[in-house]
């Protein structure tokens, strides 16, 4: 695997560490990990309000979306690019939107956003879920448009996640065709982030920046 291509924070031990031996996907996929919640967690709350508005704004001007009537999105983690104003602004224009929600054990379901005040949390450090009947990983397939959170893209649609590929594997109920859009901060879109067979990629990005669609490279062995 050629290096990854390290975005402009990128640590200068870790650079060296990185340069001295071949590493692992799995361990570029941590420190990578590492460098962006410590660059996240530096954000002011202005900024973060910030963001979250513009990242809104540009939402809304992506065709699919603007043309859509059922959108899947997620409540954000305070560090994470803010979705709360999208969340409000969509289900002003009565688009339905599906949320990811906390299912039996340690599964994860969709659930219909009901309101701001219908949002409850589930589980301490979660972000707010809706408190309807679960509509099983299936209900991600009425989605027209599907938004997901990361921690990094690349230009060919590569996708850092947190980790725990829960992700990876709903994704595959997505509707063909309906475009997956990862919700980044403009230097998290990077020209190479560490890729494994099981990783999903995402067809677009949006940044508070703008947005852009992808041409989806083939995963590593394929």
């Amino acid at each position: 695997m050629s290096a990854v291509a390290q975005p402009p924070w990128h640590d200068h031990a870790d650079a060296t560490a990185h340069r001295a031996r071949p590493r692992h996907p799995a361990e570029e996929k941590d420190q990578l990990r590492r460098q962006v919640r410590a660059r996240r967690s530096q954000r002011s709350a202005r900024r973060r309000t910030e963001v979250a508005l513009r990242l809104a704004e540009v939402v809304l001007t992506i065709p699919e979306v603007t043309a859509a009537r059922c959108v899947s999105i997620y409540a954000s983690r305070p560090s994470e690019p803010g979705t709360g104003p999208l969340i409000e602004a969509l289900a002003e224009r009565g688009v339905r939107l599906l949320l990811p929600v906390l299912g039996t054990g340690l599964q994860r379901d969709w659930a219909e956003y009901a309101g701001a005040d219908d949002m409850r949390e589930r589980a301490p450090g979660r972000p707010p879920e809706p408190s309807g009947a679960p509509l099983g990983s299936a209900g991600l397939a009425d989605a027209d448009v599907v938004l997901v959170p990361a921690l990094a893209v690349d230009t060919h649609g590569g996708r850092l996640g947190q980790g725990g590929g829960w992700y990876d594997r709903v994704l595959a109920h997505v509707r063909p065709g309906a475009p997956v859009i990862a919700l980044v901060h403009e230097d998290e879109v990077l020209d190479e982030v560490p890729r494994e067979e099981h990783d999903v990629p995402v067809t677009g990005v949006a940044t508070p920046d703008g947005w852009r669609r992808f041409e989806l490279a083939a995963p590593p062995g394929a």
